[in-house]
């Protein structure tokens, strides 16, 4: 009888023990950068994306207009961890669910940008709709401190159906749920804002597909 409970013991801790192999599996995280090339993405417009010490970085080109970076592949629902590093001018953005034709962008953005100065400046971690509503949400102007300027930050983006969920630095930003971006399709895509001066590193791009 004490073999046979111990055979049942040692049967049910290799099943769990595969069933947790198998959870890990269909929920890794995958990078999204290879930290070589750009394999994988496609530039839109005629600004600067390139590879430089396993970094992505964008700047802003001659043209000083907007260009985009996003993924060949569409993700829908997923959570999405990556860091970025202002240098000068850093006002860019992750969009969600987006499609591009030339530089025109359909989708949402997370904002990456400088630490506010007004009620009507840019807020990092709030979500911006392009060509359409604009601001959906700001988060509120204490959790700017969050933003660590000029050096490595920390962003981490929820989207399951209609609702968008992002970090900055560990920190909650903002929540929202919002029926137009739970029927969006389409890329992941990192900008360089118009206007020039504009410099961002990335790394660390890793995608959970949920």
């Amino acid at each position: 009888m004490q073999y046979k409970t111990q055979f049942m013991k040692s049967k049910n801790l290799l099943i769990l023990t595969a069933m947790v192999l198998v959870s890990s599996m269909l929920t890794a995280q995958i990078s999204l950068f290879n930290g070589k090339d750009l394999t994988g993405w496609k530039t839109y417009g005629t600004e600067k994306w390139h590879v430089e010490d396993g970094l992505l970085i964008c700047e802003s080109g001659p043209d000083k207009a907007y260009g985009y970076l996003a993924t060949e592949k569409h993700y829908k629902n997923f959570e999405l961890n990556l860091e970025f590093k202002q240098e000068a001018n850093g006002n860019s953005g992750v969009f969600i669910r987006s499609t591009i034709e030339g530089t025109k962008i359909t989708g949402w953005q997370v904002e990456v940008a400088q630490k506010r100065t007004s009620l009507e400046g840019d807020a990092t971690g709030g979500i911006y709709e392009s060509y359409g509503r604009g601001w959906l949400i700001k988060p509120d102007m204490e959790k700017d401190k969050n933003l660590k300027a000029g050096e490595w930050n920390k962003m981490k983006i929820r989207v399951v159906g209609d609702k968008v969920t992002t970090w900055l630095n560990g920190v909650e930003m903002v929540t929202l749920t919002d029926e137009k971006i739970g029927k969006g399709e389409g890329s992941i895509a990192l900008q360089i804002h118009d206007g020039g001066g504009i410099k961002v590193k990335w790394r660390n791009i890793m995608l959970e597909e949920l």
